[in-house]
């Protein structure tokens, strides 16, 4: 059935259970996981009249972010490891969260990608967005969207 599962996870009580269903899917299928999680690059205005971070500062910052990052998909690796399911650990940097997560799974052969969404409606919609709204119309992969 599935081959590679691509996990999206930002460490949210939400996308924890979205990487123990992924998991569990993985398992139940024979499938390798493949778990990613986005980084922002540091935000730089000009125009703003803020104060200017220390080009140094924004890479102890970002490397902060980073190895954060590295740490949770680590954690899933080793979730995946005791339920048997082999897990390759992604970390890309990119402040468009949607095209990362399509960008990892074409990139990395996934035939699924998993991941949680926090079902917000109206107006909490519109002004949030939804990343997983963008990666379910834009992907040519399937996706499975837990709540």
């Amino acid at each position: 059935m599935y081959k590679r599962i691509l996990i999206a996870t930002d460490g949210s009580p939400l996308s924890q259970k979205a990487v123990e269903s992924g998991l569990s899917l993985a398992g139940l299928t024979g499938a390798s996981v493949v778990a990613l999680k986005v980084v922002p690059r540091y935000p730089r205005s000009y125009f703003e009249g803020g104060l200017p971070v220390d080009a140094a500062d924004i890479k102890r910052i970002e490397k902060q972010w980073a190895d954060a990052a590295q740490e949770l998909v680590d954690k899933v690796k080793v979730q995946g490891t005791d339920e048997g399911v082999t897990v390759k650990t992604v970390v890309a940097k990119s402040d468009l969260v949607a095209e990362a997560v399509i960008a990892a799974a074409k990139k990395h052969k996934c035939d699924l990608i998993v991941m949680a969404s926090h079902g917000r409606k109206g107006i909490k919609r519109l002004l949030l967005g939804s990343e997983t709204q963008h990666v379910l119309t834009h992907s040519h992969i399937p996706v499975l969207v837990l709540r």
